[in-house]
């Protein structure tokens, strides 16, 4: 048995003076450490769950939309499980078929290894009005073909799809949406230029499918709220207030890129304080260069620029994924005045409901021993993954 004994943040309280226990794979005991009989094997400050990223390009100088080989997707994955990220899903982009096949076979070789928990496609059906850093030049009109023939070449291990929602050919019985949901994935809505009225629909007829469906989750996700989406007016509210509101439904989860770049902390804190932790995931949509220098990058076909830690198209100001650790998210949330325990909940075990993993997300006994021992600063000391301490 190794023991662990400090703050633990469970996912209904913060056991101030708590202990976490592990046998083999898995969580044995949790609670008060005046109720432990065992001994204890070290101290950590925190001792949070290990932490769930639904979207995330890469780091340590690797992507998973430009791998050469499993070498180099395995090299952007452990850049974030060293911070304490030990549930990832690789993100794609909008690239030319060919391409995102041979992307989607790779990345589903590191999930059946365990490095990767399944892959997520950010476009190819997305906006060009709003599609930020995903290459217009592939954007492509809804497919139910080449959904089928991209879900075939991730062998099982699709999760989730960022389509536009507006576009002719998602919603309806033989629409992607429909077509994602019967391969057990989810639609996760974004890269848009669609008015309240067409989010609101989609979101709607989407739920609704899911609810019966196959689908991992029962709601849609809305991928990076705010970002890739006209800003909300009072006279165009466009989707984001369309996104709240259905995510206070419980219609729809959120995800947030909590970096303090792509959205202020204030406005997290805001949306944290209107729809609650259950309808919000933060994620990095972090590329190559998180952990890394400032310099040069790809993501996908798409040249980028990396200046003061933030991702820019090269030569413009459009920003082009993030270069932050799920961990730092969880920091600049709770300095934003969002909770300790919720800001763990929306960096860990939302992701891990969004994906239907019940095993991991949160420190249960039963469940899988992956945990992120932290300091004050809640900075990762030390990674636990299924009981085994990562080097």
């Amino acid at each position: 048995m190794f023991a662990v004994e400090g703050k633990v943040v469970t996912e209904q309280q913060v056991i101030a003076n708590g202990v976490v226990a592990i046998e083999g794979e898995t969580i044995s005991w949790v609670g008060p450490a005046a109720e432990f009989t065992g001994k204890i094997t070290t101290h950590s400050d925190y001792i949070l769950p290990g932490l769930v990223d639904v979207h995330c390009h890469g780091g340590g100088g690797a992507s998973f939309p430009d791998a050469l080989d499993a070498s180099d997707a395995k090299r952007a994955a452990a850049e974030h499980l060293r911070h304490g990220t030990t549930t990832m899903v690789g993100s794609l982009v909008t690239q030319d078929e060919p391409v995102l096949l041979k992307q989607a076979e790779l990345l589903a070789q590191l999930c059946e290894e365990g490095m990767l928990a399944g892959i997520h496609f950010e476009g190819p059906f997305v906006s060009a009005g709003h599609c930020g850093a995903q290459d217009p030049r592939y954007i492509r009109e809804p497919d139910t073909d080449f959904v089928n023939g991209l879900l075939a070449a991730c062998n099982g291990w699709a999760r989730t799809m960022t389509i536009a929602p507006e576009k002719p050919g998602v919603l309806g019985e033989d629409g992607i949406a429909a077509a994602l949901i019967a391969g057990g994935v989810i639609p996760s809505y974004g890269h848009t230029d669609a008015s309240s009225e067409e989010f609101r629909e989609a979101v709607e007829q989407t739920a609704q499918m899911m609810s019966g469906g196959n689908a991992r989750c029962n709601v849609p996700t809305a991928t990076h709220l705010f970002n890739g989406m006209a800003p909300m007016h009072h006279r165009e509210p466009g989707p984001v207030p369309e996104a709240l509101a259905a995510a206070r439904r419980g219609r729809l989860i959120v995800e947030v890129i909590c970096d303090g770049v792509h959205v202020s902390p204030s406005l997290v804190r805001n949306v944290y304080e209107l729809v609650g932790r259950e309808a919000i995931t933060f994620v990095t949509d972090s590329m190559a260069a998180a952990g890394m220098e400032d310099g040069h990058y790809r993501l996908g076909p798409q040249e980028v620029d990396v200046r003061d830690g933030k991702a820019f198209l090269a030569g413009g100001t459009s920003l082009a994924g993030g270069t932050s650790h799920l961990l730092g998210c969880v920091k600049i949330a709770v300095t934003a005045g969002i909770p300790l325990l919720d800001a763990v909940y929306c960096a860990a075990t939302s992701g891990a409901k969004v994906l239907g993993m019940k095993h991991v997300g949160s420190i249960e006994v039963g469940k899988q021993a992956d945990l992120v021992l932290a300091d004050t600063n809640l900075s990762a000391r030390t990674v636990i993954k299924a009981g085994r301490q990562l080097d």
